[in-house]
């Protein structure tokens, strides 16, 4: 491999225990796991690191931009150490997602999409996550899911990751 190496050998083995899932000459299939792995060792997905993963991949870089930037789970910019995502489609919003929205926007002082200044936290939308039942949610680093989301469980969240 001639690029230089952008993750660490413990990504590297991530990485390639997701390729090992798949025929050898399928190796382009663990490509969300790559952009993963890659994402949470970095914070966020530069062109380098994408372009590492396509090398390692063994796949066209466009190829790789294309997933990270379709799906929202990837950042192409540095984002907070703490990224909310809130859902706001209708079910949530019926159950107080806009009501949660507005009070993280005001607590934090920010918008959908923007980063605190002391970059704690970044503020997104999202689409559902499949838990209409619990609205509204919050998806955490895209890790954690919280579940009923009012102001004082928000206001409770926040401090957790001060």
């Amino acid at each position: 491999m001639n690029a230089p190496l952008l993750l660490s050998p413990a990504a590297l083995a991530g990485i390639d225990k997701a390729i090992a899932k798949y025929p050898p000459d399928q190796k382009q299939s663990a490509v969300m796991a790559a952009l993963t792995i890659a994402q949470d060792e970095n914070g966020w997905l530069s062109t380098a690191s994408m372009d590492f993963v396509a090398q390692y991949l063994e796949m066209p870089p466009i190829a790789v931009y294309e997933v990270a930037s379709f799906y929202a789970m990837y950042d192409l910019k540095p984002v907070g150490k703490c990224k909310l995502a809130i859902c706001t489609n209708l079910p949530c919003a019926l159950q107080g997602a806009t009501i949660a929205a507005e009070h993280l926007k005001k607590k934090l002082g920010v918008d959908f999409g923007e980063t605190t200044a002391d970059g704690a936290f970044t503020l997104t939308e999202a689409e559902c996550m499949g838990a209409c039942g619990d609205a509204p949610v919050l998806l955490v680093n895209n890790k954690r899911m919280v579940c009923a989301m009012t102001p004082d469980k928000l206001d409770q969240l926040i401090e957790e990751f001060k």
